[in-house]
């Protein structure tokens, strides 16, 4: 936030509204939290291109952590529901999808012969 707020004071400049670089960095927060207020935008086409990297890298911030979370609590959820224990040992904390214990190696779900 410092680095690209301190960059778009140097770039843009006191001409198009970044008087200085607490103003450069309020800018730089409110680009980055995808707020985007609207009361200061760059105007030059380097600060354009620097706005366009700020917004990636907000987007990238929250997006890909959020992605991470989801998927890590689904998996969690999930796991909850395919809990079952080795026949043999007792064993109850298996990988998901483990299709022989981890401890005795024994098969977790025997196979069931039918008969015709």
């Amino acid at each position: 936030v410092t680095v690209f707020g301190t960059l778009m004071y140097v770039v843009e400049g006191p001409e198009h509204g970044f008087t200085s670089i607490p103003k450069g960095i309020y800018w730089a927060i409110v680009t980055l939290t995808t707020v985007g207020f609207g009361d200061i935008v760059p105007k030059t086409p380097l600060g354009q291109v620097i706005s366009s990297m700020v917004m990636i890298t907000g987007y990238s911030i929250i997006a890909v952590p959020t992605g991470i979370f989801t998927a890590e609590l689904a998996n969690a959820m999930r796991g909850e529901q395919l809990k079952h224990d080795c026949p043999v040992c007792s064993k109850n904390n298996h990988e998901h999808g483990a299709a022989f214990c981890s401890r005795c190696g024994n098969a977790l779900f025997p196979k069931v012969v039918q008969e015709n």
